[in-house]
């Protein structure tokens, strides 16, 4: 059992750097190159999928913020809906909303999927920017069970991340497509034409499903090798060790 356990766990921490270099990989990189975390005390409650679960909520909430920047700018007249005097204010009160999951306060009592419907419909008059994207970090939030850091005692069902994923694929369909009465979108986001190409929106959105679904799978994939390695550890029964 000694030496099923020795290999298990060096099995563990390999499969633990290829999982880690995978959602580097997905990510297409990020901007600033792939980011480690530096140690913290949370981390001796953290099994090897809750180091990958927090890395990719990490790297999901700086997708957003980038994506509220990108948008902002794009859609000037949105933060000054918020009342706020300068972008940077906007950007700085925005990025701390995202990282806590919080919702509008005009659209209080409303969440996650709720939030997004009302963003996109063409009679909101209000900062439609901060709607769309603080709807989309409540959505991942909650489909994370309402956390950010994940340890031993915190469970994430697969099917709601894989739903997140998908809610993320309508989101960024949403923000192609919409337009209001005048046929104008309702946010300008991708651009074409005229020998420009501004994809950069698409790609956000794209590593963001690309590491819920990978988040997802793996999850999944560890509840199901929880009794496989009880099995495994029964049919290969070995001595104890003596010395």
């Amino acid at each position: 059992m000694a030496a099923l356990g020795v290999v298990r766990r060096t099995a563990q921490g390999a499969l633990a750097v290829a999982l880690l270099w995978l959602l580097g990989a997905c990510a297409a990189p990020p901007p600033d190159g792939l980011k480690g975390e530096s140690f913290s005390a949370d981390q001796l409650m953290q099994h090897d999928m809750n180091r990958v679960q927090t890395l990719a909520m990490r790297d999901n909430l700086d997708s957003l913020v980038r994506l509220l920047e990108k948008l902002y700018r794009r859609n000037p007249g949105e933060w000054r809906k918020s009342g706020f005097t300068d972008l940077e204010s906007a950007l700085t009160q925005g990025a701390a909303r995202i990282r806590t999951g919080e919702t509008p306060k005009e659209l209080e009592g409303l969440r996650d999927i709720e939030v997004l419907s009302v963003a996109m419909d063409p009679r909101y008059p209000g900062d439609r920017v901060a709607a769309f994207v603080l709807g989309l970090s409540d959505m991942i939030i909650t489909a994370h069970g309402g956390h950010t850091r994940f340890h031993v005692t915190d469970a994430v069902e697969a099917q709601h991340v894989f739903n997140a994923a998908r809610n993320l694929e309508i989101a960024a369909w949403m923000l192609a497509s919409r337009r209001d009465a005048q046929g104008r979108p309702l946010l300008l986001s991708n651009e074409l034409g005229d020998g420009v190409a501004n994809l950069s929106f698409e790609r956000e959105f794209g590593r963001m499903i690309a590491r819920l679904d990978l988040v997802a799978e793996l999850q999944d994939e560890s509840v199901r090798r929880i009794g496989i390695n009880y099995l495994q550890g029964l049919l290969f029964f070995n001595f104890l060790p003596v010395r």
